[in-house]
């Protein structure tokens, strides 16, 4: 297989002279884990030991190459030379809080404890227990030293590297109780390993050690959101970088069909417009494959410069029938007034989605209010216009999460030295303090659903909500700094909770990776009292009834995932096609809804 080998150092630049460390990290539906096992088997097969790792909640990597591998290093069977290991985030949350609390369960009253656990319940406790777990395959060589090349599916950001850089006594400054924080809490265990993340925090910053593999679709939107990763680990040392652009259709399909055609030329716009520190980074580009990448096989096939031949005399029709937006707005509609809010990871089309149906809700009559705190959110753009009966907000995050920082600074700061307001200033640059003061923002806005719709893009997450309604005195003291009264959190929270006055719409693709995300955002609502009122399958091909034989095939293996939605995970749902053109305009948003374009 060494032919292989020589082939793909040819052709990907981020394989040449390959570090033992290769980290690939990318928001969910880009193709980062396919990226890495494709990396970890192509190494492999050059002859060298190789432990792919993964550390992403999503993880499908087992899915991927059809073996059961979980928490322990195992071989992949047909892969000599590769083995696998799935650090479960959740799992690894739960056991760092086991460590932190089962010492003082029994010896503090129930109401404390609770606390203690209400405070390491959100995503920040859960990233670091996952850093917790690999840190030690970065250090120990007793663990690692039969592995020439260790691939990790999921980077830790750059928030929790700044975290573990800090200096002084977390656990001190927090036993003070000068530290009201949502990610020094979770750090209160780690002060004993502080000496093993510093050599972590090294290997990761060592470019003849480590290499950073950023991977995208060719998306503006993820593009930008790329170039910010970029940005945030460059600054704190992560230099060694290279950019993945995957998934691009190949140009001999835009001559197929309108729609390939059109999907071409998005992705050619959108790399004309790569912004200039992604475009300084060495670069390679991965084509759209026809086929799900599950498999060896198929996986050996994803790196190489041609893909494979899709089957051109595929025009077996595609059986799908499902609801449209549409028929969901109809039941919006038919209670006259509400909260909706549009939840989902990034890249699934929050933003277009609120608008369509903020835009038709507005056409039948209704008066509407659509809002966003989405920093690449352009409603603006995306609407092209003003419709009767629709206003249109936006909440812009870094105004309101300064505001609430230099509230959080002014009274809770004052009386600290300088190394203990630097930790609380590093706290407040946690993405839970953005949520928080997004939410208070949002909640000033959520009264307005009584007398009309409301419209919110995205909205607070699982995690932000579990957190403003905990009965713990933690988060009681969160609440306090808020709001002195509490006046809002219990009202929002009471109405979101509500199925009367809220409707919660899941976005997702249908794809495996976004779907599971959705899942797990589910679950997360569940546990703080809300139930996803509708799930939406964004940007279908298979809805788009293409004639391109590649996206047939891509088509057909949508099935799989919008009968996981309809079967397993959604009340009701509805399936918005892949458009031919950008949805930007309130015709092209009737559209998404179901409605026909009319001519210009």
């Amino acid at each position: 297989m060494l032919w292989r080998w020589q082939l793909l150092k040819a052709v990907m630049k981020f394989l040449e002279q390959p570090p033992r460390f290769l980290f690939f990290t990318g928001k969910g539906g880009v193709g980062k884990t396919s990226i890495a096992c494709a990396t970890a088997i192509a190494l492999a097969e050059a002859g060298r030991r190789v432990l792919l790792v993964s550390t992403d909640p999503a993880s499908n990597v087992a899915q991927v190459f059809g073996a059961i591998i979980g928490n322990r290093m195992t071989d992949i069977p047909g892969a000599p030379g590769l083995s696998a290991l799935e650090i479960d985030p959740q799992a690894a949350a739960q056991a760092y809080r086991d460590r932190i609390v089962g010492p003082v369960r029994g010896l503090l009253p129930d109401a404390v404890v609770k606390g203690i656990e209400e405070q390491l319940s959100g995503a920040c406790t859960t990233e670091i227990a996952a850093f917790d777990e690999f840190t030690a395959l970065l250090v120990d060589s007793a663990l690692t030293a039969n592995y020439d090349h260790i691939v990790f599916d999921t980077a830790p950001t750059g928030h929790t590297i700044r975290l573990l850089q800090l200096p002084g006594a977390w656990s001190g400054f927090l036993e003070s109780g000068k530290g009201d924080a949502s990610c020094l809490g979770p750090l209160a265990g780690l002060d004993k390993q502080r000496a093993q993340y510093g050599r972590a925090v090294e290997a990761l910053a060592d470019a003849a050690r480590t290499r950073l593999v950023l991977v995208a679709r060719a998306q503006r939107s993820a593009l930008n959101e790329i170039a910010r990763t970029h940005k945030e680990l460059a600054a704190i040392g992560i230099a060694q970088q290279y950019l993945v652009i995957n998934g691009l259709l190949p140009e001999e399909e835009a001559k197929q069909d309108a729609l390939a055609a059109a999907i071409y030329e998005r992705e050619q716009a959108a790399l004309r417009a790569l912004p200039a520190e992604l475009a300084a980074l060495p670069c390679d580009r991965v084509a759209l494959r026809p086929f799900n990448l599950v498999g060896l096989d198929a996986l050996r096939q994803l790196l190489v410069a041609a893909p494979s031949p899709a089957n051109a005399s595929d025009d077996e029709p595609i059986a799908l029938d499902a609801p449209s937006l549409s028929e969901l707005v109809d039941a919006i509609a038919a209670d006259g007034h509400g909260l909706v809010m549009l939840m989902g990871k990034g890249g699934v089309g929050k933003t277009t989605l609120a608008a369509a149906v903020a835009v038709e809700l507005a056409r039948r009559g209704l008066r509407v209010h659509l809002t966003t705190s989405d920093p690449a959110a352009h409603l603006a753009e995306t609407l092209h216009g003003s419709l009767e009966h629709l206003k249109v907000s936006r909440i812009d995050p870094h105004a309101e999460t300064e505001r609430y920082r230099r509230e959080i600074l002014a009274a809770k700061g004052a009386k600290l030295d300088a190394a203990g307001r630097a930790m609380l200033e590093e706290d407040l640059r946690s993405p839970c303090t953005e949520e928080i003061a997004v939410f208070q923002a949002f909640s000033r806005i959520i009264r307005e659903a009584g007398e009309s719709f409301v419209v919110m893009d995205t909205a607070p997450t699982g995690h932000t909500l579990l957190l403003l309604d905990a009965t713990g005195a933690y988060h009681r003291e969160v609440a306090r700094q808020l709001d002195a009264k509490g006046a809002h959190y219990t009202t929002p929270m009471m109405q979101l909770q509500d199925p009367k006055q809220t409707k919660v719409l899941l976005a997702t693709l249908a794809e495996t990776t976004p779907v599971l995300e959705a899942a797990g955002l589910q679950a997360d609502l569940r546990r703080a009292g809300i139930e996803p009122w509708a799930w939406i399958i964004n940007n279908s091909v298979a809805a788009a009834r293409p004639h391109s034989p590649l996206l047939r095939q891509r088509a057909r293996n949508e099935i799989r995932e919008i009968d996981a939605v309809a079967a397993t995970h959604a009340r009701r749902y509805a399936i918005v096609p892949l458009l031919k053109e950008e949805p930007v305009g309130v015709s092209r948003l009737l559209e998404l809804a179901g409605h026909a374009v009319e001519a210009a």
